[in-house]
């Protein structure tokens, strides 16, 4: 396993202690990064106004303890000990989480959900014997529709609070590691350098995110472990030089002290103490790209021990130094011969730092899209190697804007650090609240397991968050003004693509509607491939009644594509779609499912078109070869079976890269080669286990797309002698060969959504003026899925919801 693939489905190998231990070099310049800064700015917060440096040094010993336990309870104990445990296939994060729990209780609002995407290999589920308990809460979430809506914004707060921090980290990082040049120039002119300086650093650093990760990600994981091997060693400087005794402070007795003597002010100041645990979420979050065993060495043998012996080195140089008490941070603790060099090593860390934020607010961004739970966007994947590095320009250009709007409005660590302490642990209620649902309802533990890791942690983390709250006015509001903000998008944009969906189920038109059309009412079929775009997994869509209204012509070959999300991290290619027909053979009509996971890379048109005729022409061979199946589908000769109109043909997965083993487990075999995998599962009639069939790929080339009437059908009827004696299959891919040749033309829906008469004001609000505006400035499904212009039909429709 490498960094390309992490632990994603298809490793099955015990990883070896090389590769463990490579594994966790790299980790450090994406992970830690973060995590690993925090020592620039906590004591600085934490003393910012609530707290004063006094002689008896109750205050420093104090908020020493209180960062020793917070590191190592949260995470610790709790990331690295258990949260980490909760995985999806590999994957980490809060949607990782909420996908978990949504394949072991149906709880999901996906609309398009199939009983086939459960046959999905990593939809495998962890087989613990249920109990009465994990049961009853199973069944109550399934009953009440409200909790599935509560779980949803609930995930989305999280997920909007991520974003929130990758807007302040960078802002709070770059400026706490700049702010060390007022120790090399005048108190005047350090206040007119920092924050341009930081600014042009900020500036930087999104101007070239669009290069991606990887072309720079190579200087990531040395630059942090200089920075992590320079801290440790300036804390080991100070605790000899100036206070060996201060590991004395380490006892939980320092934190009673500390909050009996200071009282309010102890307990207010908590909300620069958390900032502490800044990036820890980053060990889960980016799981997918390394492994357990790896983060865990790397935190637990190189990253703690360094955090620790950095804030004992910063508290017992302060413990000495109490004339200092208002001029408290990193940078006073650094001796001035080696000053200019941990400055430059700063910056540096904090650039990557804020790298692994920002990359992380890409990912789950994507992640959201992904989910129909946020507006769609372009998603660029910068590297063919890595797995999950992506960059989205607009999502790019508005976090550089309000970073350095962030970095001019509050120009000091104590307004940036309220407000990242509140975001950061905002995400971390989120995940405690998830896990104990994980706990008892994917783990399959006692209630008591699952609510003691609620209470303890929870009760932790709502300490620190009371704490940020009082700091509303101080910088606080920021990240919950920001959450609001894209709560509301996410929720408008999720609740009106369910209403849409909703309403082309209520308005599909029926199979024998499509087997109608023909010559005796005026349609002609032309040479070509029609691709439709739905989202329904069966029946025919509206918007191609539609089409087919006003131009009373479609193609000779007529495909209905369907590409969904899967709640699963990826989908396996050789699992991805899934092909049907929709009618008789002669009719020439298919069904496409595409199936991706929420973190897999989606294709550009180009290849997917000629993938997709790849995998029909896989699917019409096995098809052949089991003509007894099919015939019972559909009758004898082909004709158009009793029970047409309420049923249409099995889907069968049809593969492209891997074998899968024929068995009903879905179980890899282990073995990588080119092959199509069939299994049938029923659409709405019946189906089984089907045999593998390998195919060679045909090469085709792409042309532009021809919409018209073929006039002279005397060219169908001229004899072929070599194709006389053609078999039924023979026939078809012929047919299917043509069409392409002759062009394709993808038909999109343009749709405009309207709210019913006499809906709410808020349901207007939402539908009418929200959706709508979304709708008219983010990508649209043609610039989305990279379709030209030459070959795009687009079909307007009204929503009325």
């Amino acid at each position: 396993m490498d960094l390309d693939c992490g632990k994603c489905w298809g490793s099955s190998k015990k990883e070896s202690w090389k590769t463990i231990w490579i594994l966790a070099y790299q980790s450090l310049g994406v992970v830690y990064g973060d995590l690993s800064i925090s020592p620039l700015y906590v004591y600085k917060s934490a003393f910012a106004e609530d707290i004063q440096h006094s002689d008896t040094n109750e205050e420093i010993y104090g908020v020493l303890s209180f960062v020793f336990w917070t590191l190592t309870l949260l995470p610790l104990f709790k990331y690295v000990f258990i949260v980490l445990r909760a995985d999806d296939n590999g994957e980490g994060g809060t949607f990782a989480l909420y996908s978990l729990i949504c394949r072991h209780v149906r709880v999901s609002l996906l609309p398009n959900r199939q009983a086939a995407d459960e046959a999905v290999s990593t939809y495998k589920l962890e087989h613990h014997p249920e109990t009465r308990n994990s049961l009853k809460m199973k069944s109550l979430l399934e009953k009440h529709k409200a909790l599935h809506t509560a779980l949803l914004i609930l995930v989305l707060l999280g997920t909007c609070m991520v974003i929130g921090d990758g807007v302040l980290t960078p802002a709070i990082s770059v400026f706490s590691a700049v702010s060390g040049l007022e120790f090399s120039m005048s108190k005047a002119h350090h206040e007119y350098a920092v924050i341009p300086i930081t600014c042009v650093i900020l500036l930087c650093l999104f101007a070239l995110q669009h290069y991606g990760t990887h072309r720079i990600g190579f200087f990531f994981a040395p630059i942090v472990l200089i920075w992590l091997l320079c801290i440790s060693a300036l804390g080991l400087y100070n605790i000899f030089k100036w206070n060996p005794e201060v590991y004395k402070a380490l006892s939980p007795y320092y934190m009673f002290s500390f909050l009996r003597k200071t009282r309010m002010g102890g307990w207010m100041s908590l909300g620069g103490i958390l900032l502490c645990i800044t990036g820890s979420e980053a060990m889960f979050a980016d799981l997918g790209h390394f492994s357990y065993t790896a983060i865990q060495i790397a935190f637990t043998f190189l990253v703690y021990p360094a955090l620790i012996l950095a804030y004992m080195g910063q508290a017992a140089f302060l413990s000495k130094h109490h004339h200092n008490s208002n001029q408290i941070s990193f940078y006073i603790a650094v001796p001035g011969s080696v000053r200019w060099p941990v400055l430059i090593v700063a910056i540096l860390a904090s650039v990557v730092g804020s790298q692994a934020i920002i990359s992380g607010t890409f990912s789950i961004i994507n992640q959201s899209q992904s989910l129909s739970c946020f507006p769609r966007v372009k998603v660029v994947h910068t590297s063919a190697k890595i797995h999950g590095q992506i960059y989205i320009p607009e999502i790019n250009w508005i976090l550089m804007i309000l970073c350095i709007a962030v970095t001019i409005g509050f120009r000091d660590i104590k307004h940036m650090g309220n407000a990242s302490g509140l975001a950061v642990m905002a995400v971390m209620l989120v995940t405690t609240c998830l896990t104990s649902l994980v706990i008892i309802l994917c783990w399959h533990k006692p209630p008591i397991v699952a609510l003691s890791f609620l209470l303890f942690f929870g009760s932790i983390e709502l300490l620190y968050f009371s704490a940020s709250l009082t700091k509303f006015t101080e910088g606080a509001w920021l990240p919950i003004l920001l959450a609001l903000f894209l709560m509301t998008i996410m929720l408008v944009w999720h609740y009106a693509t369910v209403k849409k969906y909703e309403y082309d189920v209520h308005n599909k038109v029926s199979l024998e509607w499509l087997l109608a059309l023909g010559p005796s009412l005026g349609i002609a079929r032309v040479p070509g491939i029609g691709v439709v775009f739905t989202d329904l997994t069966s029946g025919i869509p509206a918007n191609f009644s539609r089409f087919v209204t006003n131009l009373p012509a479609f193609h000779r070959i007529l495909v209905f594509v369907c590409i969904k999300s899967v709640p699963v991290p990826h989908v396996p290619p050789a699992e991805r779609y899934l092909v049907g027909r929709v009618g008789p053979v002669a009719h020439g009509s298919y069904r496409c499912i595409v199936r991706y996971g929420y973190r897999d890379v989606h294709q550009d048109v180009d290849s997917f078109e000629s993938e997709l005729v790849d995998r029909l022409t896989e699917f019409i061979c096995y098809d052949w070869n089991h003509a007894g199946e099919r015939t019972n589908s559909w009758g004898e000769d082909d004709g158009l079976h009793s029970n047409a109109s309420s049923s249409e043909c099995r889907l069968t997965v049809i593969g492209m890269a891997a074998a899968l083993s024929s068995a009903p487990n879905y179980e890899f075999d282990g073995t990588l080669e080119p092959a199509s995998v069939s299994v049938g599962f029923p659409s709405t009639g019946s189906g089984g286990v089907a045999d593998e069939v390998q195919m060679e790929p045909i090469n085709v080339r792409q042309r532009r797309v021809r919409f018209a009437v073929d006039n002279d059908n005397a060219s169908e009827n001229i004899a072929r002698p070599e194709m006389e004696h053609d078999s039924p299959m023979q026939g078809e891919l012929r047919d299917l060969a043509e069409a392409q040749e002759a062009g394709t033309a993808f038909i999109l829906g343009h749709s405009h959504v309207r709210a019913k008469p006499g809906s709410s004001i808020l349901k207007r609000l939402a539908i009418n003026i929200g959706y709508n505006f979304l709708r008219s400035n983010c990508r649209g499904t043609d610039v989305v899925l990279k379709v030209p212009p030459a070959s795009l039909l687009e079909v307007g429709m009204v929503y009325v919801v």
